[in-house]
């Protein structure tokens, strides 16, 4: 693959031209950052040969490229020219404005509260929202000041919520919950309910935070067998070895069955999720757990990611399982897709839940660098990408559908039914619970409010699938 070469001249030609400020109020120039943009889009872009203005003979000199660069004031806006259908294929290759902060998030610490939520319009209203605690982080603040999931709101300092101020009000680093009431007046139908508030109501600040995504481990004894169930939110490379520990309690406890919770889990590292299928299993190893597959330049990097017995020295503990339950929302993707994908293709997989997301692609940070890697990165700017880059499919060439993956149970999580996490009572744990002792597949009882999208709870690496430097080399490719 060749890249446009670009004079010295040229180079110096752009850094005077379109200068604004970037995050770090540096002024810096909007073509320079354009032809990092142009460059590394060209290079790696999944899509890359569905987009004309990608294509490697699409300038016919320098100062070609140079106006075409020049013609977009906004580094976005050259970057959201060149996304192949945003709107159904590609919904998830983001511009990031500061890189430092991302990687960051990809570490796991971000500036937080600890809590996750789910919005509602409140029955027979078109703009009032009511908001329900889907999850709290453990050891966060809002933990340690005892919030518990389930719990209502519908204010915050005070202000009703409606669709129009929901995302100004909790964006904030600062603010007070105030808490209602959920009321069903007993009967099965979602008009007549009403939420009531209270007078209860608590403060909460942000502070800097770093999730151990290994949210819980417990041991369910059915029938005389044990159920292991886990709740997982997030494919972190940083805690791989937590996730082998809490495998070796499951191990060590001699489960059964297992009931992987992956509810709210966005996605992560593709090593990582080839690690949790192996501590799923065991009786694989060596055999091909996923496949990636890259542009038709980029094909000598397509790899295989196979199921393993150890990771950086550490024996994987496995299970050795034939059969795992897993819980799935909405907010499922990406990795979380990729271990139900790749898994079912060798053992039987019963989802419980909702569709996921529908994300199949992977992505990497890329930077304004000789070769895009985060060595030598152009200091006068804090500008990456994260665009997709492979396809992900299982070892039976099988991607994941841009619908999601389709529930063998159905059931959605409502504020009628929010329960416990680990409750044997809980809706989505029941349902796998009943599976396992084979009383019959429950399904949906009630009527359920169909949660509204926000921009709460969603950060730069929301509904992401990684690769990670390791395992994929941009050294490899050709910038000559």
């Amino acid at each position: 693959m060749r890249l446009l070469k670009i004079s010295l001249l040229f180079i110096l030609t752009l850094s005077l031209t379109s200068c604004f400020e970037d995050g770090d109020d540096n002024l810096i120039s909007a073509s320079e950052i354009n032809d990092f943009v142009w460059k590394g889009m060209n290079a790696v872009y999944l899509y890359k040969d569905e987009v004309p203005d990608l294509a490697n003979d699409r300038f016919n000199s320098n100062e070609d490229y140079a106006d075409y660069l020049n013609s977009f004031s906004d580094p976005q806006d050259l970057f959201n020219s060149v996304i192949f259908q945003p709107e159904t294929v590609d919904r998830f290759s983001r511009l990031l404005t500061n890189y430092i902060e991302f990687e960051q998030l990809l570490a796991g610490t971000s500036k937080s509260n600890g809590l996750e939520f789910n919005f509602y319009l409140e029955p027979g209203s078109t703009t009032e929202v009511f908001g329900i605690i889907r999850l709290v982080i453990n050891n966060s603040v809002s933990d340690d000041l005892g919030l518990q999931r389930g719990q209502i709101f519908n204010a915050v300092n005070g202000t009703q919520l409606t669709t129009d101020n929901l995302s100004s009000l909790l964006n904030q680093d600062t603010y007070t919950l105030n808490f209602g009431t959920y009321n069903d007046n007993g009967t099965a139908e979602l008009e007549d309910d009403t939420i009531t508030s209270t007078t209860n109501s608590q403060a909460l600040t942000k502070a800097t935070f770093t999730e151990n995504p290994v949210h819980q481990v417990d041991i369910i004894e059915v029938d005389g067998e044990n159920v292991g169930y886990l709740v997982y939110n997030g494919f972190n490379r940083n805690f791989d070895n937590q996730l082998n520990d809490a495998f070796g309690q499951l191990q060590a406890s001699n489960v059964q069955h297992l009931v992987l919770d992956l509810r709210y889990n966005p996605g992560g590292s593709v090593l990582t999720a080839s690690y949790l299928g192996s501590m799923v299993t065991g009786q694989f190893t060596g055999d091909v757990y996923s496949k990636l597959v890259y542009n038709s330049g980029l094909q000598e990097l397509n790899n295989d990611f196979n199921f393993v017995s150890s990771f950086d020295g550490n024996a994987i503990n496995s299970l050795n399982l034939n059969k795992v339950y897993v819980l799935t929302t909405s907010r499922s993707a990406s990795a979380s897709e990729l271990v139900i994908n790749s898994l079912s293709a060798y053992i039987d997989v019963v989802q419980i839940g909702d569709f996921t997301t529908g994300k199949t692609q992977a992505s990497i940070t890329i930077y304004d660098s000789p070769d895009l890697s985060s060595s030598e990165i152009n200091p006068n700017h804090t500008y990456a990408m994260q665009p997709l880059v492979a396809n992900s499919i299982n070892v039976n060439d099988v991607a994941v559908p841009g619908t999601g993956l389709v529930p063998d149970i159905t059931l959605l999580e409502s504020p009628r039914n929010f329960g416990t996490l680990g409750d044997i009572n809980e809706p989505l744990l029941a349902a796998a619970l009943s599976e396992i002792q084979g009383l019959g597949r429950l399904s949906q009882q009630n009527r359920v409010i169909k949660s509204i999208k926000t921009s709460i709870n969603i950060d730069p690496i929301e509904e992401g699938m990684y690769i990670d430097a390791d395992d994929f080399i941009l050294n490899r490719l050709n910038f000559n």
